[in-house]
């Protein structure tokens, strides 16, 4: 339901390499829930989005983020989200750098060059925190295809193949989506190495499906790769939406990219 009084539900669409979003300026006095969030987030008939991103006051941080995917369950991070509301923040705001509270920590976010980049965190790599249901080797997974896990806010398996685009991602993403080593489903990427440091990748979102791009999978393939020793801990990834640039530096995993405001509206659902 739209919780904004008669005149409708304000709204951004934005993407960060086809990797699409609405977002809600909540600070304006509305808010949004999970069956808005479905309602918008269908492509036939509402807006269309692969995640909804809700910006409020924040403590401790200039805004406070709440992500919903388009099934009405919630992610706990999306860095492409979170690029584009800091690339429209820092412009209205006047500003090169901002800080961001999201369900994992307080990010940081600054102009860099013609896009913007996030610092994603440090990645989690012990079981618990991933998490995975057992302990397990997270660099080598108990499960057919000898996957990675890593948490970045949210939960990724990263497969390592030949060759990324002749996976069947969506049969691959939707098993493994549901793995019951993944208590809280997880993202699941596919990823082959073209060159020194060069990656291509395609993303299977949990509770969306196959996106474009994301960043919080960006940055766990990143940190996989650089785990087995297949790049080093800089790497160039090349997703069907486009490219992003992923450093794993010791102050946390920063992703570097374009964003782009799309177009403004209001939602009379």
């Amino acid at each position: 339901m739209v919780t904004s009084g008669t005149d409708g539900l304000p709204f951004m669409k934005m993407h960060g390499l086809g990797n699409d979003f609405v977002v809600v300026d909540g600070r304006a006095g509305v808010t949004v829930d999970a069956a808005t969030a479905i309602a918008m987030g269908d492509r036939h008939f509402g807006v269309g989005f692969d995640q909804l991103a809700l910006i409020e006051d924040g403590t401790n941080a200039d805004v406070a983020l709440t992500f919903y995917n388009s099934d009405g369950s919630t992610a706990g991070a999306c860095g492409n989200a979170t690029r584009c509301v800091a690339a429209w923040e820092m412009a209205r705001r006047g500003v090169d750098a901002l800080t961001l509270r999201t369900e994992r920590d307080i990010l940081h976010a600054r102009r860099s060059g013609d896009g913007v980049s996030v610092n994603m965190g440090a990645p989690l790599l012990d079981w618990r925190d991933v998490p995975l249901a057992r302990d397990v080797d997270t660099l080598h997974l108990p499960i057919d295809g000898d996957p990675v896990a890593t948490g970045m806010g949210n939960p990724h398996c990263t497969f390592f193949v030949d060759d990324a685009t002749a996976v069947d991602l969506p049969a691959l993403g939707r098993t493994n989506e549901h793995h019951p080593l993944f208590p809280e489903r997880t993202n699941v990427q596919v990823a082959h190495l073209i060159g020194p440091d060069h990656l291509r990748m395609r993303v299977w979102e949990r509770g969306v499906g196959v996106t474009l791009a994301s960043g919080s999978s960006s940055c766990a393939v990143a940190v996989a790769a650089a785990r087995r020793g297949l790049t080093g801990r800089t790497v160039r990834i090349d997703l069907d939406g486009g490219t992003l640039l992923i450093d794993w530096r010791d102050d946390g995993v920063w992703m570097t990219g374009p964003t782009a405001h799309v177009f403004d509206g209001v939602w009379h659902g």
